[in-house]
């Protein structure tokens, strides 16, 4: 999110030089352990390949296991060229070194934000992520994909417009209906569990109410 949206920057643009000799995570060890997990999938898929064939191996065509091989001699070599290439990657990252330093991997100048905002922005993003997680366990009872989805539902239930409307006793906000009639009846799960913590929006009286918009 720094390096796409320069979300520090919209807080403060002073900046200093920072150490370039702290050492950070290897990018070049991240993308072999990628690499690895590719061909050891692509190793696995092969040999339930070979272990197929020779389930459904016709003994009467093929009796003895060196008939077998013959027969499936292109696969056999497919199998050992990918448990090759999966040993040559394991040696590679064995060789490559889990943290380096951060001048190694950053263009141009080390710098970071100055220390006095960047702790108050680390402050904020703490509390917008627990604040996170605590919807998305909310949400955990309503919805069967909570925790591959549940995140993301989240996050598209705090970018949905709203309407708002202010009485004297109560700010309510009426959300635009979800993507699908099953993520909007947990939105408006969500909406009545709120609603029972009766919180006050900041620096008024005003009670916060929150409710779904219904058709029309």
């Amino acid at each position: 999110m720094r390096r796409e949206y320069a979300l520090d920057a919209l807080l403060d643009y002073g900046v200093e030089a920072a150490n370039a000799d702290r050492d950070v995570p290897n990018p070049r060890r991240r993308e072999l352990d990628e690499q690895i997990r590719d061909a050891r999938a692509e190793l696995h898929r092969q040999a339930a390949r070979y272990g197929g064939e020779a389930l459904l191996n016709e003994e009467a065509q093929r009796p003895t296991m060196r008939g077998f091989k013959i027969a499936h001699g292109r696969l056999s070599a497919q199998i050992r060229e990918a448990l090759n290439r999966l040993i040559r990657l394991q040696t590679r990252r064995a060789k490559t070194p889990a943290r380096v330093p951060v001048a190694d991997v950053t263009e141009g100048p080390v710098i970071k934000l100055a220390p006095e905002r960047k702790h108050l922005t680390n402050l904020l993003k703490m509390v917008a992520y627990q604040v996170e997680s605590e919807l998305a366990a909310s949400v955990r009872p309503h919805y069967r994909r909570a925790h591959d989805e549940g995140r993301t539902l989240v996050q598209s239930m705090l970018a949905s417009t709203a309407d708002l409307q202010a009485t004297e006793a109560e700010l309510k906000v009426t959300i635009t209906p979800l993507s699908s009639a099953h993520k909007t009846r947990v939105l408006q799960n969500l909406c009545e569990e709120l609603n029972g913590v009766n919180a006050m929006f900041p620096g008024t009286r005003l009670r916060l109410r929150y409710a779904v918009k219904g058709p029309g």
